[in-house]
């Protein structure tokens, strides 16, 4: 047998390598107890495990995969020009219409017309919204000609998600005409919207026709459009116009509203009816500006 002295060395050499104490509290209060080899392992393989979790969670979420990730896709952009043109190929019907009836107005983002026109329009829509379409096709181009490309009125639109929950093409598509005013081609793009139109809730403004529409406006940038539609910044637009509509009590689409520039706007749009040509030069005519 070791000597006392032999043998408490050996215990104190035992106790250096032995692994260290955890805490773990039970009824009777706060005990020693050490941890085995096994359950660090266990441990450190569940670390592991989350870490590469994670990786690939980042992975994933950066548009890893050669399709792209985002509304509209890299798919959905194939054999698009790279620019916008009413004389592409596969431009859809009525491109040249809509982007002629724009040409040489000044465009700000959502903003149409001499900046000091006295009289503004403010007009909230729904890219689903076949009353929108009617206006939009029957009634705004008269609207342009005579009072916006004249310097007399300057036209806001409000891109408004009414049709639909959560979740709708009405929330979806409008990114791609706000994401369209950044290059200043917002209202051409929403007129090739319009003059192509599938039915409400048919699953009709797809990636792909989205992307169709941009590629059908003169002059647009399709890369810097795509990469504008999966960002941040139409969300926010869009719901900073949610807002406004909820403060301005908007009840459908479309609502109009006109008045002095810089002034109090009036509803023209009569509840439960859609706004006419003849009620919005009326109100055009009637507003007393500066």
């Amino acid at each position: 047998m070791p000597s006392g002295k032999r043998a408490r060395q050996q215990r104190q050499a035992a106790a250096a390598t032995a692994p260290p104490p955890v805490r773990s509290k039970g009824v009777g209060g706060t005990r020693a107890r050490q941890a085995s080899p096994r359950a660090l392992a266990i441990a450190g393989g569940v670390v592991l495990v989350i870490v590469i979790a994670v990786v690939l969670g980042v992975v994933l979420s950066s548009g890893g995969g050669s399709g792209g990730s985002g509304i509209v896709t890299s798919s959905d952009m194939a054999g698009l020009p790279a620019t916008g043109s009413q004389n592409w190929t596969g431009a859809l019907p009525g491109s040249a219409e809509a982007n002629n009836l724009f040409k040489g107005i000044p465009q700000n983002g959502l903003t149409l017309g001499d900046p000091n026109a006295p009289v503004e329009m403010e007009m909230f829509i729904d890219v689903q919204c076949p009353v929108c379409q009617a206006y939009e096709v029957g009634s705004l181009p008269t609207i342009v000609k005579k009072y916006i490309r004249t310097g007399k009125v300057q036209l806001h639109l409000k891109p408004w998600a009414f049709l639909g929950g959560q979740g709708s093409q009405s929330f979806t598509g409008r990114l791609g005409l706000i994401a369209a005013s950044n290059q200043d081609r917002g209202f051409e793009y929403a007129k090739v919207l319009y003059n192509n139109q599938g039915q409400e809730e048919s699953g009709w403004l797809s990636g792909q026709e989205m992307a169709a529409i941009g590629a059908s406006v003169d002059g647009l940038k399709m890369s810097q459009w795509q990469d504008d539609t999966n960002s941040s910044g139409p969300p926010a637009t869009a719901s900073q116009v949610d807002k406004l509509a909820n403060q301005k009590n908007v009840q459908g689409t479309p609502t109009i509203f006109v008045g002095c520039t810089n002034g109090k706007l009036q509803n023209v749009t009569a509840p439960s009816a859609a706004p006419t040509l003849q009620e919005t030069e009326q109100a055009i005519n009637a507003a007393v500006c500066k």
